[in-house]
């Protein structure tokens, strides 16, 4: 037993590739054997939670994190209102819209959520998704002048961001809903709901795309109430696009993203998302989902079908 034993971990010094096991240091036990003794958690649990520095009254809420105590209001996002007010004007006076949409899980989740929203809410949507080698990320020029030709509002999703050209080539108006990092200088269009914005706090940059359409979706459901006090499409149900874009784009579990992936799971494991079921159905899923098929199982079936331009009215 080598000099530093004491403060290794199950009396091994090193691993095969010769990295040094080292235990939690004597504060992490003491505060981890102080979790364990209040709620009763096997003393493993109670290391992890301490290494995160929780307290023993926080454990109960991070071992299950429940979206209402997590959620954050989505007003505190610039622009949010904004993005909200337009999208619901152009439903409400029946407007044309087009949802442009990056390629990958997140950004086919966002696009999902927002014709999910929109089809409850009697509207339909032009959906365009970039041929990922021809065209490449984002908003292009022909496409938005395009697209912006035969619509009245063009939605950007998991994009936008610093596409300043193709942005004020539309001949409409535009919303981008993002999660990129953003530059000094924002596109000129009507809203850019984006938590990573070069002016915002960095609070809720873990986000994922589609959770940042969740949220403007919840400010939207809000103005339907306050404004028209008409009930808006249920949005637990839509729990399910939300969780699966989080984990498979990789989005640090912290925060109320805990909260979207473990309501989210709940919500897929019944089976109500038509194509959700057929993809789960395709992999041979047959037990309720976890995190593990998220990101493993669903997500890269979805990736891989992000080759090749899709243009359709749904």
């Amino acid at each position: 037993m080598g000099a530093g034993a004491q403060n290794t971990c199950l009396d091994v010094e090193a691993s095969l590739g010769a990295k040094h096991w080292i235990a939690p240091a004597p504060e992490v036990m003491r505060h981890a054997a102080a979790i364990s003794r209040e709620t009763n958690l096997p003393e493993a649990v109670a290391i992890l939670l301490a290494q995160r520095g929780l307290s023993p009254d926080q454990a109960a809420s991070f071992l299950s994190p429940v979206l209402r105590d997590l959620l954050p209001d989505p007003r505190i996002l610039r622009d949010m209102d904004k993005a909200a007010a337009r999208i619901l004007a152009a439903v409400t006076t029946r407007q044309k819209i087009a949802i442009f949409a990056d390629y990958d899980v997140d950004g086919g989740c966002s696009a999902a959520l927002l014709v999910d929203w929109l089809r409850q809410m009697g509207h339909g949507a032009t959906l365009y998704v970039p041929d990922r080698i021809d065209e490449g990320y984002g908003p292009n020029i022909p496409a938005m002048q395009e697209l912006g030709a035969a619509h009245d509002l063009i939605i950007c999703v998991d994009c936008g961001t610093l596409s300043h050209d193709p942005i004020a080539a539309a001949p409409c108006d535009v919303v981008v809903i993002d999660h990129h990092l953003g530059g000094v200088d924002l596109p000129r269009c009507v809203a850019v709901v984006n938590p990573n914005r070069q002016d915002e706090t960095g609070d809720l940059g873990h986000l994922c795309a589609a959770a940042v359409v969740f949220l403007v979706l919840v400010e939207m459901n809000r103005h339907l109430r306050e404004e028209h006090g008409k009930t808006g499409p249920d949005l637990i149900a839509m729990l399910d696009l939300v969780a699966l874009a989080t984990v498979a784009d990789v989005a640090p579990l912290i925060g109320v993203n805990r909260a979207f992936v473990r309501q989210g799971l709940t919500v897929m494991a019944r089976r109500q998302r038509t194509g959700l079921v057929a993809l789960c159905d395709v992999a041979r899923l047959d037990r309720p989902p976890s995190a593990y098929h998220l990101g493993f199982v669903l997500g890269p079936r979805i990736s891989n079908a992000g080759f090749g331009r899709i243009r359709r009215r749904i």
